[in-house]
């Protein structure tokens, strides 16, 4: 059931929600979507506020990663065990996959800040990337309030399958990465050991 209420809460609700958006976006966005759901917001502007919040903080995860340098990582990798061939070739590898990367991580949601510190680290143009991240964008966020419109009396249950698909893709996530670093110290060291 929708309660209609003759007024939304206005201009600074939506600034409000951008900035919580940024910090817990989510939680914010479906919150957000309730408020909607209820008449308190509107829920075009609740997906406006969201998804511009989401991508200026991605930006700004992207800033960071483009004013690092590649260097820092070829003199500190090794304490991490990343030898420079490795750097190097994950640097190729998100230079070429940068897009699909951030796409798949954005809808993974966890490991969206580390994929683009890395596409900034490897100094991947903006426009290679920004429109999927856009579209990724679109869908997650698209998703979340549309589920937390029409299913506001059972938010807490959404939340709780949130975490869940969470988990699942940051265990499914992590997974790839680690298959495909040891595939390439695998590769790394046949070729060492090579007459």
């Amino acid at each position: 059931m929708h309660y209609q209420f003759t007024q939304d809460l206005g201009l600074w609700a939506y600034l409000l929600l951008a900035l919580l958006v940024m910090v817990e976006g989510p939680v914010a966005t479906l919150a957000g979507a309730v408020a909607a759901s209820t008449g308190f917001m509107k829920p075009a502007w609740v997906f406006m506020s969201a998804a511009m919040a989401n991508l200026v903080a991605d930006t700004l995860w992207y800033t960071l990663g483009y004013l690092g340098k590649i260097e820092w990582l070829h003199r500190y990798g090794s304490w991490f065990g990343l030898r420079e061939e490795l750097i190097d070739r994950f640097n190729r590898d998100i230079q070429l996959h940068a897009a699909k990367l951030l796409f798949v991580a954005k809808l993974t949601l966890g490991f969206s800040i580390p994929t683009l510190v890395a596409t900034g680290l490897a100094r991947v143009p903006f426009r290679r990337w920004f429109f999927v991240l856009a579209l990724g964008e679109t869908l997650w966020t698209g998703s979340l309030v549309f589920l937390g419109f029409h299913f506001g009396n059972y938010i807490q249950r959404l939340e709780r399958g949130v975490e869940v698909v969470t988990l699942i893709g940051m265990l499914l996530f992590v997974s790839l990465l680690l298959f495909y670093i040891s595939h390439l110290r695998r590769r790394s060291t046949k070729k060492t050991d090579e007459p």
